[in-house]
């Protein structure tokens, strides 16, 4: 069996170059993509305990939206920015998953 060789490609950290090659990891990688800024998404998975605030209200930066436990640690999810709330996507009781959007805010 012929052994195929990957190309090697550069990379610099604090001022050095190396050489590596690609994992077949980074390269079936999902892209990451910026988030909307009035998304406000779960960092972790976990329950849904309270939910806050309704569709269409106004809500300022810092306004409490919901209560998420996660880790056995119970905690306050904030607006991100001011605006209305345009979409709840979860509610009391339910369990989400990491990256799961719960609430979408609209400027």
């Amino acid at each position: 069996m012929e052994k195929k060789d990957k190309e090697m490609v550069d990379f610099i950290v604090t001022a050095r170059k190396y050489k590596t090659q690609i994992t077949k990891k980074f390269e079936n990688r999902k892209a990451w993509k910026k988030p909307y800024q009035g998304d406000v998404i779960a960092h972790l998975p976990g329950t849904i305990l309270e939910v806050v605030v309704k569709e269409g209200q106004a809500v300022k930066a810092g306004d409490l939206l919901l209560i998420h436990e996660a880790m056995k640690m119970k905690n306050r999810v904030v607006a991100p920015i001011s605006g209305h709330v345009t979409l709840i996507n979860v509610k009391g009781g339910e369990h989400i998953s990491k990256n799961y959007l719960m609430v979408k805010i609209e400027k």
